[in-house]
C-alpha cells in the first residue's frame, strides 16, 4: 500500500498573509524624512514658478510685436505696393455692362493687392485700393449703403473720394487712376496720395 508524507500545517495551510502596510520579517518601516519633503516640494514650486513666469514673457514678447505691428500698419510706415504704381490692367472690357451702383472686383498691381471698380453715374467710374488704410483688412462695397465698409473694425468710406467717413480710420482708401479705352476701363497706376503725406510734403 502506497502512502503519501504528510504535509506540514495540514490541508488547509496557506501563505503566511500580513496586514497591508506591515514590514516583512526583519524589516523596518522608514517614516519620510520631513527635510526631503520639504526640499521636493520648494523644488516642484520654483519649477512651476519659472515655467509661468516663462510663459509669461512669452506672452508678453507676442503681444507687445502685436500691438508694435498694428500701430505701424495704422501709421502707414509700411509702403503700399501700389505707391508708384505703373501696371496696366484691364479691369473690364465692356464699361456699359457695369450698372449705375455696380463694381467690379480686381487686383491691382499685384494679385495680392485686391481692389474695387465703382460706376457712381453714368459718366463716372472710380476704383480703389480695398486693403483698408487702418489694419489691412479688406473693404466691401455695400451698394444698397453706397459705402465701402471695413467688417473688421467697422471702418467706413466714401465711393466719391475714398476719404474715411466713420470707424478708426484715419487715412482714406488709395486711389487707382483709370482711364477709357475703347469701352474698356483701364488701371494705369496710383492716384491720390494720402492726405497725411500731402501735407508734409508742403
Amino acid at each position: 500500500m502506497s502512502t503519501q508524507p504528510p504535509r506540514h500545517g495540514g490541508p488547509s495551510a496557506e501563505p503566511e498573509r500580513r496586514p497591508a502596510g506591515r514590514p516583512a520579517e526583519g524589516g523596518r518601516a522608514h517614516p519620510p524624512d520631513p527635510d526631503l519633503v520639504a526640499e521636493r516640494i520648494a523644488r516642484l514650486t520654483t519649477d512651476a514658478r519659472v515655467t509661468r513666469r516663462g510663459y509669461l514673457r512669452i506672452l508678453a514678447v507676442l503681444s507687445g510685436g502685436l500691438a508694435l505691428g498694428n500701430v505701424a500698419v495704422a501709421a502707414g510706415a509700411f509702403r503700399r505696393r501700389t505707391a508708384g504704381a505703373t501696371e496696366e490692367v484691364v479691369i473690364t472690357d465692356d464699361a456699359s455692362v457695369i450698372p449705375v451702383g455696380g463694381a467690379v472686383r480686381f487686383t491691382y498691381p499685384t494679385e495680392r493687392d485686391p481692389a474695387v471698380l465703382l460706376r457712381l453715374d453714368d459718366d463716372l467710374f472710380v476704383a480703389y485700393s480695398t486693403i483698408c488704410t487702418h489694419l489691412a483688412c479688406e473693404v466691401l462695397w455695400r451698394a444698397d449703403h453706397s459705402d465701402l465698409y471695413c467688417p473688421c473694425h467697422e471702418g467706413h468710406f466714401s465711393p466719391q473720394t475714398g476719404a474715411p467717413t466713420a470707424g478708426p480710420p484715419i487715412r482714406p482708401l488709395p486711389e487707382i487712376v483709370l482711364e477709357a479705352r475703347n469701352g474698356a476701363i483701364v488701371a494705369v497706376g496710383e492716384g491720390r496720395i494720402v492726405e497725411e503725406d500731402t501735407a508734409d510734403a508742403e
